[in-house]
């Protein structure tokens, strides 16, 4: 009964186009009064103690830089050095999109970010080359999704905080996950473009690489040294997200010297709205995930899921089932917020590692952001590109399949993750 009413109340609230944030509240709140718990003061400590979190200091700095990047040069640059290396070959705007997304996924972390960037710079040209534009559209809304994978990653944060698991672990466990994605949608992307008639534009000479290499150093050198900085221990991830803030920046605005004043101020209001959204969800859902907590809905999922618990790979699989049918219908953040409490006392008793568990819950959240019909990056790839959602939906199916077939593999062979993390983080 006690889940009835929380999942209950939840879904008929979102049902009456209430915001999710307050769909979360109203949830807690009707959760409180089956438990004859209501208190409005437990309400309020709970919304406000949500957000007062330091590493969640993380998610504001690496918005900003986010949109510093896109504004000021950065992504522009990568683009520009992805084309120039693999752009002469067939189908070779598709693998500078790949490139250049897992390029960006280690500067800002977000998916709705790197696919407008991407969106605007590659898809025209895409265009113009001879590709279908909705499989164009579909391959920039399923690069986007390595965005929150690849560190830095905001999806990992908010997790890492809501599970109370390390978030530098969790970013360097998902280096090479993140990378098997863009591997997968490099083979998907060179099998569908085998028999398209296209005009690739012509190989760059040595020379022009170089150049390319050079006004991009800048921009490549923030990745570096966030994960070196990381992994040495000079600095923490909320740290890091300072960091690339700052770094972002001085190169935008001392280096390439493309962001003015008037931009500047657009650039920390634009960031400032983003966050503030992001952190009022997580307040919200932090009160939900008290009450979880008080109510004990996590022993009765345990044991809902009690036939599974003795094989850590079947109780995997339905996991990732249930996230990727919650996806379907939720946004990234508050699925994260949502199922986290709920799973994380799961997974402790089946003996999972919770740092691959992180890895895999991310990367399926990642893949909900292009699963219709709610789909945020589809719908950010259809604006940006002047594309209806239909036809974004149908280019990004094939490239949504072969993302869930690596997950799937990751949970089949745990090693995938576990093994490159411990190589990194030991």
């Amino acid at each position: 009964m006690t889940i009835f009413v929380f999942v209950g109340a939840l879904l008929l609230a979102m049902a009456m186009g209430i915001p999710i944030a307050f769909s979360l509240l109203a949830s807690g709140v009707a959760l409180m009064w089956h438990l004859d718990l209501f208190d409005p003061q437990i309400l309020a400590q709970n919304l406000i103690g949500g957000a007062d979190s330091f590493p969640l200091l993380a998610v504001p700095f690496f918005m900003l830089a986010g949109e510093i990047m896109n504004v000021g040069g950065l992504s522009r640059r990568i683009v520009d050095f992805a084309l120039a290396v693999v752009g002469h070959v067939k189908g070779g705007l598709g693998y500078v999109t790949i490139m250049a997304g897992c390029l960006l996924s280690a500067l800002s972390g977000s998916a709705v970010a790197d696919a407008a960037a991407l969106t605007a710079l590659l898809l025209p040209m895409m265009t113009r080359a001879g590709h279908d534009k909705a499989r164009a559209g579909g391959l920039i809304a399923a690069t986007g999704v390595i965005g929150p994978v690849i560190p830095p990653s905001i999806g990992l944060v908010i997790f890492g905080v809501a599970a109370n698991v390390s978030i530098s672990k969790l970013f360097l466990a998902a280096i090479v996950p993140g990378l098997l994605i863009g591997g997968a949608l490099w083979v998907t992307w060179a099998y569908l473009v085998r028999k398209e008639k296209i005009v690739p534009p012509p190989r760059k000479s040595g020379a022009e690489i170089l150049q390319a290499a050079r006004k991009a150093l800048w921009a490549l050198l923030l990745p570096v040294i966030i994960l070196v900085g990381l992994r040495m221990g000079v600095f923490t991830p909320t740290e890091a997200a300072v960091v690339a803030a700052v770094y972002a920046l001085f190169v935008s605005a001392v280096i390439y010297r493309e962001i003015t004043w008037a931009k500047l101020y657009a650039i920390f209001v634009a960031a400032a709205k983003t966050s503030a959204i992001v952190m009022f969800l997580i307040a919200a859902a932090m009160v939900s995930a008290w009450l979880i907590t008080v109510a004990d809905l996590p022993s009765k999922v345990v044991a809902l899921l009690q036939p599974y618990m003795d094989n850590k790979i079947l109780l995997m699989v339905a996991i990732m089932v249930l996230v990727m049918l919650v996806g379907t219908a939720m946004d990234m953040t508050p699925t994260i917020l949502i199922l986290t409490p709920v799973l994380m006392p799961v997974v402790n008793a089946a003996g999972i590692d919770p740092v691959y568990f992180g890895v895999m819950f991310i990367i399926n959240n990642s893949i909900g952001l292009v699963t219709p019909p709610v789909g945020t990056v589809l719908n950010v790839v259809a604006g940006v590109g002047k594309m209806s959602m239909d036809d974004v939906t149908r280019g990004v199916v094939p490239f949504m399949l072969a993302q869930f077939a690596i997950m799937f593999a990751m949970v089949i062979f745990p090693w995938l993750v576990t093994g490159p993390a411990k190589f990194f983080y030991r």
